[in-house]
């Protein structure tokens, strides 16, 4: 890998470790500080990382430039030393001005604290993601904003103020204590659950972003996972959900970028690998007495990871259903549900229970009851379809409607 790539590579997987670890170091009040410092330390590289001037270990070298950096601005800061440090020394004999920690271990801590620390529930959950993006992903303003078919100057406004309210409510950089992490563990799993969702059904065209979006969720709750004050059966089920999800993501596009429905993905296509590690966190997440709403919807994407389609698979995707019903009620669960119950059941029970939500405003409603009068009645199939059409938002979505109207209009 040339520096060319070498440089963005790192950046994304280092800028957030070096942001964490200094954070933790300086306290979120510095957020802005850490995040300056971690970004003059990729200048410094690529200014000066030659052809024939790169270093043997880029990691290292790009610790010690960075903690060289903090130091300066550390005695730089005439605040920081009339104020801050007697504080820290007092505190405890290990603060002092040369030990900012970047090793392995302390990385890997001040990542997870620092999860805790954005998806703070003082801020709204659309700036918990975009901080997220930022802070523990290590993703640009312009990717963010792209990802939220936003525009940079929303999401740098967005990101200050939430910055703003954390520094208000003079938010710790830590993992809560035994008492509180199931309650503080909630808006991180929602968070992390958003951030993968955005990519996974998100209507931007940019497939690689898409997936960095599901992956780097994936990567956040494998962190969760690995700490054993965080590693709970709910956070197991989240990342086998996930997992499953995953698997089925190369499958769910054909080369023309048209959206491919379940039904007529390749299996083939799908991960066999994320299956497998599918199964083994919906395995570590059956402990323990809680049943969330993420061991129901990972339950639900287990099933559909076998292509077979028998009865007893949909007959189990119905009851897990049923279950997220009353355990966390949302129409496109409900309505999901309805499609499940179709297969278990049959074609005019589905359409009964289908018509009772009236999602007038989802396009998904009319995909599905244009499915479901097909071969019942075409004609009302086709409104259906047609009605589909004019709600879908991204061109994906309508080809794959247009497909099924032009497939009816021809039978």
């Amino acid at each position: 890998m040339h520096n060319g790539t070498l440089i963005p590579h790192l950046f994304r997987t280092e800028y957030r470790k070096i942001v964490a670890v200094l954070c933790k170091h300086f306290g979120f009040e510095q957020v802005e500080t850490a995040e300056d410092i971690a970004s003059e330390t990729f200048v410094t590289a690529a200014q000066t990382w030659g052809l024939d001037a790169m270093p043997q270990n880029p990691v290292a070298w790009l610790y010690s430039v960075a903690k060289n950096k903090a130091v300066n601005h550390l005695r730089r800061s005439a605040h920081f030393k009339q104020n801050i440090a007697p504080a820290l020394r007092q505190a405890s004999g290990m603060y002092g001005e040369d030990d900012i920690d970047l090793s392995p271990g302390n990385i890997s801590d001040s990542q997870l604290q620092m999860m805790f620390t954005v998806c703070h529930p003082c801020i709204p959950a659309e700036a918990q993601v975009g901080l997220s993006l930022r802070i523990l992903c290590g993703f640009g303003i312009e990717e963010i904003a792209h990802a939220f078919l936003s525009n940079k100057e929303t999401i740098n406004k967005r990101l200050l103020r939430a910055k703003e309210k954390l520094r208000e409510e003079k938010v710790r950089i830590e993992i809560p204590g035994p008492a509180e992490i199931e309650e503080r563990l909630s808006p991180v799993l929602t968070t992390i659950y958003l951030l993968f969702n955005e990519g996974y059904y998100s209507v931007s065209q940019n497939q690689t972003l898409r997936k960095e979006l599901c992956l780097e969720a994936i990567r956040l709750c494998t962190m969760l996972v690995e700490n054993s004050a965080t590693c709970k059966p709910r956070v197991n089920a989240l990342l086998a959900l996930m997992c499953f999800h995953i698997s089925r993501f190369d499958a769910r596009l054909n080369q023309q970028g048209e959206l491919v429905l379940y039904e007529e993905q390749d299996a083939d296509l799908w991960n066999k690998d994320w299956i497998a590690k599918g199964a083994h966190f919906l395995h570590n997440a059956a402990s323990g007495s809680m049943l969330s709403k993420y061991h129901l919807e990972a339950g639900i994407a287990f099933w559909h990871t076998h292509k077979e389609d028998t009865p007893e698979k949909w007959e189990n995707i119905l009851q897990l259903y049923n279950l997220l019903l009353q355990t966390a009620y949302s129409p496109i669960a409900a309505l999901n549900r309805t499609y499940a119950l179709y297969k278990a059941r049959n074609r005019m029970l589905a359409i009964t229970e289908a018509e009772k939500l009236n999602l007038a405003a989802n396009h998904f409603y009319f995909v599905l009851l244009g499915e479901l009068y097909t071969g019942v009645d075409n004609l009302k199939a086709a409104a259906h379809f047609k009605q589909a059409l004019l709600l879908a938002k991204t061109a994906a979505d309508k080809q794959a409607i247009q497909k099924k109207l032009e497939a009816l209009m021809a039978g």
